[in-house]
């Protein structure tokens, strides 16, 4: 199956209004430094976009996301990585997952918060922010 070329997925993983972040490494030479994130990054090899949000959220947070959990996808043209699409999931699982958590070595720290406090922080990957917003109320 061919996959038109991506540079990566993120992914908002909800439970009951709440929604698994981390707070990125403060390194200078990465985007967004000490920002808010959500599950995700770059595409390996020929992975699919789901396969790529489901790897990425193994990695980072030790679960495994079924992808029939996924309740909304979106690519979004040419915001990737030099020029390349990238894509945005919404999941919505299972009470208990979050308690499953083995946070990965990449992040300072992650915490579930509500949707609003995230879309609500100054310090959160706007884009991020923009995408959920979106999905939440999509007539804007």
């Amino acid at each position: 199956m061919f996959v038109h070329p991506f540079s990566g997925a993120k992914v908002a993983i909800l439970c009951n209004g709440t929604l698994l972040t981390y707070q990125r490494d403060d390194k200078p030479e990465i985007p967004w430094p000490d920002q808010w994130d959500l599950p995700g990054g770059g595409r390996e090899g020929d992975e699919t976009p789901e396969g790529c949000a489901v790897r990425e959220t193994m990695e980072e947070f030790g679960l495994v996301l079924d992808p029939a959990s996924f309740i909304h996808k979106r690519v979004y043209p040419g915001q990737g990585v030099n020029g390349l699409d990238t894509w945005f999931f919404v999941a919505e699982v299972a009470e208990g997952l979050f308690d499953q958590v083995v946070f990965g070595d990449e992040g300072q720290r992650w915490q579930v918060m509500t949707v609003e406090a995230f879309l609500a922080m100054d310090n959160a990957v706007d884009r991020l922010q923009h995408r959920l917003r979106e999905f939440m109320d999509p007539q804007r």
